[in-house]
Order: C-alpha cells, then sequence, then structure tokens
C-alpha cells in the first residue's frame, strides 16, 4: 500500500514538472502567433494537429480521441461530477435557459455522449407545453366541448413535437447515454445517431437548435464543423456551443491550471483507473481558441448575431449564433 502510494505520488510530481514545461512551450508559441507568424492556438497547418499538447499528423487524432472516450465512457458522468464539483449540471441549465426552447423545436445535441442536454431540452420544452396549458385553462374558466376536444387533440400530439438527436462519433457513449435515458424513462421525441460532427448525416435546412456542449474542441477541423452546423439548422436556426474557455481573471488562472493539471488527472486515476485520459482533456483546454477567436471563427461560419457568456469567470463560456 505504502509503495503505491508512492508511486502515484511520484507521478504527479513527474506530471506536473513535464505540465510545466508543455505551459511555457504554449505560451512561447502563443507569443509567435501574436507576432504574426503561424503557430496559432487551437489551429492546424493542413498536415499535423495538436492531441492535448503533443503534435500529431491530422489523420491520427480522431481514432486518438475516440479512443480516450471509449475508456472514460463508463465513467464519464461520476468524472464530470469530481472534476467540477457538480458545477457543470448548472452550467447545462444555463445553457438551457439562454436557449428558451419552445415546444415543437427539432434540437441536434452533436457530441450529445451521454444526453445531458437533450435531456434537459425535453424536460424543458414538456415543462413549458405544461404551463401554456395551464395559462390557457385560466384564461378559458368555461371553454365550449369544441375548445375541450381541441384541447385534448393538441395535448396528445404535443409531446411528440419537440425532438431530440443525440449525435456522437462514439458508440460506448452512445450506450450510456441509451441506459441513462432507459432509466429515466426518457424516451418519446428521442433518437441516437452516431457520426462525426465534421460530416452530419442529415439534409440542409432540418433542425432549430444546434448544441455543442464540451464537445468542440476535440474535432480535428474546428471550421468544418461549424459549416455543417450551419448547413443543417434551418433558416432562423440557433447555434449554441458551452466550452471550456480563458479565464480572465489571473488569480483564478493560477488557482485553475494548478488544479486542473495536479488534480484531475489523478481524479482520473482514482475514479476512472485513467490518467492519460484526463491528462489529454486538461491540454486540450489550453489549445482551444479564447472567446474572441472563437466568436470570430463562428462569424466566419456565416452566423450572425454572434455573442459569448462567460460562466465562472471565463471556466467556460457559451457561445450563440443564429443563421440568417
Amino acid at each position: 500500500m505504502a509503495t503505491s502510494i508512492r508511486t502515484l505520488v511520484l507521478r504527479v510530481v513527474g506530471d506536473s514538472t513535464r505540465n510545466i514545461h508543455h505551459v511555457l512551450g504554449s505560451r512561447v508559441k502563443h507569443s509567435f502567433c501574436n507576432a504574426g507568424i503561424t503557430v496559432c492556438r487551437g489551429y492546424s497547418d493542413g498536415k499535423s494537429t495538436h492531441f492535448g499538447f503533443e503534435t500529431v499528423p491530422e489523420e491520427d487524432k480522431a481514432e486518438r480521441v475516440y479512443k480516450v472516450f471509449e475508456s472514460v465512457a463508463k465513467k464519464y458522468d461520476v468524472m464530470n461530477d469530481a472534476m467540477s464539483l457538480g458545477i457543470h449540471r448548472l452550467w447545462k441549465d444555463t445553457l438551457l435557459h439562454i436557449m428558451n426552447p419552445q415546444p415543437g423545436l427539432r434540437l441536434l445535441d452533436t457530441a450529445g455522449g451521454t444526453g445531458d442536454i437533450s435531456f434537459r431540452f425535453l424536460e424543458y420544452t414538456h415543462s413549458m407545453y405544461d404551463r401554456q396549458q395551464r395559462q390557457r385553462a385560466r384564461s378559458n374558466q368555461t371553454p365550449s366541448w369544441q375548445d375541450l376536444a381541441g384541447h385534448y387533440k393538441t395535448d396528445e400530439a404535443a409531446p411528440s413535437q419537440s425532438r431530440a438527436v443525440v449525435y456522437d462519433i462514439n458508440k460506448e457513449m452512445l450506450k450510456v447515454g441509451k441506459q441513462k435515458a432507459e432509466k429515466a424513462g426518457i424516451g418519446t421525441g428521442l433518437s441516437w445517431v452516431m457520426g462525426d460532427a465534421e460530416e452530419l448525416p442529415f439534409d440542409d435546412d432540418q433542425f432549430d437548435i444546434y448544441t455543442i456542449a464540451f464537445g468542440i474542441r476535440n474535432v480535428t477541423h474546428i471550421e468544418q464543423a461549424l459549416q455543417e452546423a450551419f448547413r443543417v439548422l434551418k433558416p432562423g436556426g440557433r447555434f449554441l456551443c458551452l466550452e471550456f474557455s480563458k479565464v480572465s481573471n489571473p488569480l483564478l488562472e493560477r488557482l485553475y491550471d494548478t488544479y486542473s493539471f495536479q488534480m484531475i488527472p489523478v481524479l482520473g486515476e482514482v475514479i476512472a483507473g485513467d490518467w492519460k485520459s484526463y491528462q489529454y482533456l486538461v491540454e486540450s483546454i489550453r489549445k482551444f481558441p479564447d472567446q474572441e477567436t472563437f466568436k470570430e471563427m463562428i462569424e466566419g461560419a456565416g452566423f450572425f448575431c454572434v455573442q459569448y457568456f462567460n460562466l465562472t469567470g471565463g471556466i467556460v463560456a457559451i457561445h450563440s449564433g443564429f443563421k440568417l
């Protein structure tokens, strides 16, 4: 037991030292980007891309990301609670309040994984429908038989009109999501599709809302994923992305970096038995573009009225845009 603890401590110290070297290296690269040299954070040069702090061939990244989420799928939700101290639930609730979806809309939940956003969407729209029905009933205290008949027809049809497609490249994540849905009794209006965010298997102008939560930083070609999001949205449709971002407060940033690099991989080892996957997840956050850069990328894909909302000091941000 003492030997195991000593080995784990030595591993923490060793990885912390390597992380310092990685962070220093990434800051040097970022300074080159500011000076006009084309080594910008979050971008691919056409031949290679980043996998955390590691540079890999573009064709290798998707497979390596797949293996990460295949490894963590069964403990994904537990680790989300452990890593964020449960705050990820509030971030996702905030996404839904900003979305404010009405009954009858169709959602594409890309990188939907275990279904958290889709479950919230269906619950929110069903609650909205019930509230609208109560308000309608109060406004007409003595309805005619025609009104009553129309009410029951609408009541039967409405729940199936709000639909969510959970779309993810990883079958193990979808498997866990389906199990959660069955356990919670969620089935109506919910479907599951496996595929790549860069090549959506849907026709143009199909969805009212496109969401991607904690997934776009794992995509090899972010610009291509954004263009696909634009393509499948209906005119007037909304793009919403919830993702880790750039912390604005220097003190919070130092605390956040210390916690991320020294604690999250340890939690991954203890809870999920997987140090390397959570080391990658921490590193991938630092490689993702900051709020303003990502905003420009969304605008470059054709979206209008693009804005973002920082949550928890910028640890995460919600970006929003519309297809007009």
